[in-house]
């Protein structure tokens, strides 16, 4: 080990001490914490998505408080910056980006892609987004169907509630959250049957 990381680690090492003499956050508290960003993954946005395509009730409280709808699911959010949710609709497309790094909902879907942090992804999400996703995702949306472009911050995390596809009537929200993929909440791609 070289020097750095051991200076890294005494100093987190440090940090921690410190915040849980003041009372702030225990070491169980760290560990839960760390245990449940290592377990985050698209999958627990798949399964909100599912159930807000079966329960229009939990749709509205998705839509109102992403962050709250999430936590009614299980999923832990304690910590997290606020989530949003955009609902794609036949007459608008949401696609998420962030523009300045790497803003991505992690409890909800897990590490962000190597490409969503690229500049390239990022510079073309907001330049030409219709032309991006049709080009690298083949997703071609409409020329009738507006794109709306929305930017992820260190603040307030989004992510997509796509239009449930056609021929899916009658599936569960298990059946439902097994074609729902991480591009999907995103915008980059839409959910197929």
């Amino acid at each position: 080990m070289n020097i750095l990381e051991t200076d890294s680690e005494r100093l987190l090492t440090a940090v921690r001490s410190l915040l849980e003499r003041k009372g702030i956050i225990s070491t169980a508290e760290v560990m839960e914490r760390m245990a449940s960003t290592d377990a985050a993954s698209s999958g627990q946005g798949a399964r909100m998505v599912a159930k807000a395509w079966v329960d229009p009730a939990y749709r509205v409280r998705m839509l109102e408080d992403g962050t709250k709808a999430a936590e009614e699911l299980g999923i832990v959010m304690r910590g997290m910056p606020p989530l949003g949710v955009l609902e794609s609709t036949p007459e608008v497309h949401n696609l998420v980006v962030c523009t300045l790094c790497s803003c991505y909902p992690r409890a909800v879907l897990g590490y962000p892609p190597f490409w969503y942090k690229s500049a390239s992804f990022r510079a073309r999400a907001v330049r030409d987004p219709r032309e991006l996703l049709a080009s690298e995702w083949k997703t071609v949306v409409p020329d009738d169907v507006k794109v709306r472009v929305v930017d992820s911050t260190a603040d307030y995390r989004w992510m997509v509630l796509p239009v449930r596809p056609a021929g899916t009537d009658g599936w569960d929200e298990e059946r439902l959250a097994g074609i729902v993929r991480e591009g999907d909440m995103i915008g980059v791609t839409v959910p197929a049957v």
